[in-house]
């Protein structure tokens, strides 16, 4: 369904049209996503910390993790303490530098990964809607309206 007939509107400029729909299809895909990680215990934002320790394949800073969040959280310290409670990850202070606090991913946390990324593949939870091509373009797009 095209953007003009869910919202009902018209638009001024192609610009805002595009503006418009990447917020609505943001939207559409977040709350997808809420849903289905709620059936695994986690928020969008718990899911994104734990991505980014498993691709980092080592312990590191809390801010390296704020760094690369997709979505900037303040919170991000009390994400990670419901992660920690969970058995997700795995703590601990510099032993040079008693402020700075590294993270890594336990096994419990990879596993869950694991199963969310099975569940994903069989569920067919991304749209097959686009060619590969196509979501190449897509996405050099995305990147070239953020400059």
């Amino acid at each position: 369904m095209k953007i003009d007939d869910v919202i009902q509107s018209k638009f001024q400029s192609s610009i805002q049209k595009v503006m418009v729909n990447v917020r609505y299809t943001s939207n559409f895909f977040g709350s997808k996503q809420n849903t289905f990680m709620a059936k695994h215990g986690l928020s969008m934002a718990q899911f994104n910390i734990l991505r980014i320790l498993r691709g980092s394949g080592k312990s590191i800073s809390v801010n390296a993790i704020k760094e690369r969040m997709v979505e900037k959280s303040p919170n991000t310290t009390r994400l990670m303490d419901k992660l920690l409670n969970k058995g997700l990850i795995v703590r601990e202070r510099c032993e040079v530098d008693r402020r700075i606090v590294f993270v890594s991913i336990s096994d419990a946390g990879l596993k869950v990964l694991a199963d969310i990324d099975d569940e994903v593949e069989d569920a067919g939870f991304f749209p097959q809607t686009l060619t590969d091509d196509e979501a190449e373009q897509l996405s050099d797009l995305l990147d070239k309206l953020r400059g």
